[in-house]
């Protein structure tokens, strides 16, 4: 196989990435040490962004990461004293049952793993290890060695190798806790790691499953490539094995839904986390924000998973189509990115019917190419479109207003008087006929037909309430990947100026997944949501922040927003009204947030889809110097609980 002239080896390209980010990281500190030349910088950041953005869209290098486990990520000795400080004064001590699966590990990567496990500070644990049959003698060796000189471990061999879920279960039979924490057999936990499992679970008595952050160790103990999880999001999980590494059960929990499924090996882990958070609800699922899991790579003998990776993604196909069809759900399930995959949720026939709300004045230019992409351009067969009409009076705005009305899908609306993004959309809304409402920019150009059935599809899902989209600057570049609350102080959008084929932080750009906020330049959701909230705030939040005020009010009814990637549109952002930040809109924004600020708080500060460890300067997965989430050790009170 021949290779283009233009194709760089992945090496080169990671050692290309890691240089650039170096000197665009180097360049970004210097700038916030510097608060005047960053005020001086503001008024330009929108223009300057999607070109810089790219080189810093959620990947960390490797020296990056480093330099932050060395100043963030090592246990002095006085954390250690205050961690079994803290474990002197649990009300319990819950007993951890760590369930590991041998075959033929390698001598120095079972030592080590074991050896992570017995230098835990928490000691309330039990090692359950089933060798899967393994012809090395040392491994025998080593577990009867170590089962010799520690009580806690308990060994089991089987005369047969059955594989990774038949080896699970055998070790799950031998688990006296009432936890279950899952370990690969050549892996490695950090000192505190079941110290923080242990805390939650005594915090959070309703906890049925526990997860938390993971990152790579190679061959030579070097740590690299961080998972920084969101908190748990039933779509992402669907997507790809968010839990994952470190995920501690209930064992009545695992063992209510059945223990581990033969013949979904490969994926075992990710079919098992579909049953268990299917049978105990999301509200049962916690996450820990910390590196608590180093998972072994490169190491010259690969795993199942890396050797067969085309086989497991279609054996965790098979466990997302049986968990979709437990609930009743007849979706399509495609593989998307390489290893992941994408849920194509059904819309009913026939389809309801979507009022597209797109406030406008004047810009004929791009008024007419929203409508064309509208009227020509989307497969979807039942659109009204309600066009609001603040007084516009060039000619040609007036006459594009009157031939459109020639169309039955379209009405004009005519709501002159001051710009209010809020009192025009609701005014919208109030005349809307369809049971899903779309607020539409008028500065949007449709790439693709198919996008409004998939915003459909996931309008209409009962525990959904707003949907948003991937939204590019006409460069293709990314304009709206989600809003992540934090960001200049109410909220920003994630991973701006990413190139269009960029995946993300494992492949987040390309999955379907939850978000705290979406923008309503292109925002669907049921007409019965919007009522039940009151539409948008127009007496507050006229022009700024009113999209992010309305999905914490539908977030604040126990519904989530979705952002899809799968409706992809342009977005020539703020072309017909100028930049908030700047000129005669600055003091009217400043004035709006400080609102937004007053009205939710600390909400604002504490993003549960977008890491702690994440700085909150900026959205593109920055690392936090320290991390916005304390360790538990540090604000733990003194006095017994």
């Amino acid at each position: 196989m021949t290779r283009s002239t233009g194709w760089v080896p992945p090496a080169i390209r990671r050692l290309a990435a890691d240089s650039v980010h170096q000197v665009v990281n180097a360049a970004h500190r210097f700038v916030r040490q510097h608060p005047r030349l960053k005020r001086a910088l503001r008024p330009i950041t929108h223009l300057v962004l999607p070109s810089i953005m790219p080189f810093r869209s959620g990947h960390i290098a490797r020296a990056d990461y480093e330099r932050w486990v060395a100043e963030q990520g090592t246990i002095t000795a006085a954390d250690e004293a205050a961690m079994r400080a803290d474990i002197a004064r649990f009300p319990y001590r819950p007993l951890l049952s760590i369930v590991m699966a041998t075959y033929e590990t390698p001598e120095p990567y079972l030592r080590a793993a074991i050896a992570s496990l017995q230098s835990q500070i928490y000691a309330d644990w039990e090692l359950c290890v089933a060798d899967d049959g393994s012809s090395a003698p040392h491994v025998t060796r080593i577990l009867d060695e170590i089962a010799a000189s520690d009580p806690r471990v308990h060994v089991i061999r089987r005369p047969v190798r059955g594989h990774i879920s038949a080896a699970s279960n055998s070790a799950l039979g031998l688990a006296q806790g009432a936890w279950v924490v899952l370990m690969d057999h050549d892996d490695l936990l950090p000192r505190d790691a079941l110290y923080e499992l242990a805390a939650e679970i005594v915090d959070h008595p309703e906890a049925r499953i526990i997860y938390t952050d993971e990152d790579k160790i190679d061959g030579q103990d070097r740590r690299y490539g961080p998972y920084f999880k969101p908190d748990f999001d039933p779509d992402l999980l669907l997507g790809q094995n968010l839990l994952n590494h470190l995920t501690a059960y209930r064992r009545d929990l695992i063992q209510s839904v059945g223990g581990f499924r033969e013949g979904f090996e490969g994926a075992q882990d990710h079919d098992l986390a579909l049953r268990a958070t299917a049978a105990c609800g999301a509200d049962a699922v916690r996450h820990i924000p910390r590196i608590l899991y180093h998972w072994r790579q490169q190491t010259g003998t690969q795993s199942f998973s890396e050797t067969a990776m085309a086989r497991c993604v279609a054996v965790a196909g098979r466990a997302i189509a049986d968990h979709l069809k437990a609930r009743n759900i007849a979706a399509d399930i495609l593989p998307t990115a390489g290893i992941y995959h994408r849920i194509v949720f059904p819309v009913p026939e026939p389809a309801p019917l979507v009022s597209v709300l797109i406030p406008t004045r004047n810009r004929a230019d791009l008024l007419r190419v929203c409508l064309d992409g509208l009227l020509k351009r989307t497969d979807y067969p039942a659109i009204e479109i309600l066009i609001a009409d603040n007084g516009s009076t060039e000619p040609d705005a007036l006459a594009l207003l009157q031939a459109v009305q020639s169309d039955p899908r379209v009405r004009v609306l005519a709501l002159p008087g001051p710009f209010n993004f809020a009192h025009l959309t609701n005014q919208a809304a109030a005349e809307a006929r369809g049971d899903i409402l779309l607020l539409l920019n008028n500065d949007i150009e449709i790439i693709d037909s198919g996008w409004l059935r998939e915003m459909v599809s996931h309008a209409i899902r009962p525990d959904i309430g707003a949907v948003g989209c991937r939204l590019l600057y006409p460069n293709g570049r990314l304009q709206h990947g989600g809003t992540v609350l934090g960001i200049g102080r109410i909220g920003g959008h994630f991973l701006v100026g990413a190139h269009r084929e960029e995946p993300g932080p494992f492949g987040v750009l390309n999955l379907l997944r939850s978000a705290s906020a979406v923008t309503a330049a292109c925002l669907a959701l049921r007409r019965a949501v919007w009522q039940q909230v009151g539409g948008m705030d127009e007496a507050s939040l006229a022009i700024a922040f009113n999209d992010v005020d309305l999905c914490l009010k539908i977030r604040k009814l126990g519904l989530r927003i979705v952002w899809t990637p799968f409706a992809e549109l342009y977005h020539h952002e703020s072309a017909s009204r100028g930049h908030d930040r700047a000129g005669p809109n600055a003091a009217r924004f400043q004035r709006e947030a400080d609102i937004m600020v007053a009205r939710w708080g600390d909400i604002l500060l504490n993003d549960p889809y977008y890491s702690p460890n994440y700085t909150l300067e900026n959205a593109d997965c920055t690392l936090a110097s320290p991390p916005r989430r304390q360790p538990r050790y540090r604000t733990a009170p003194a006095t017994n609980r």
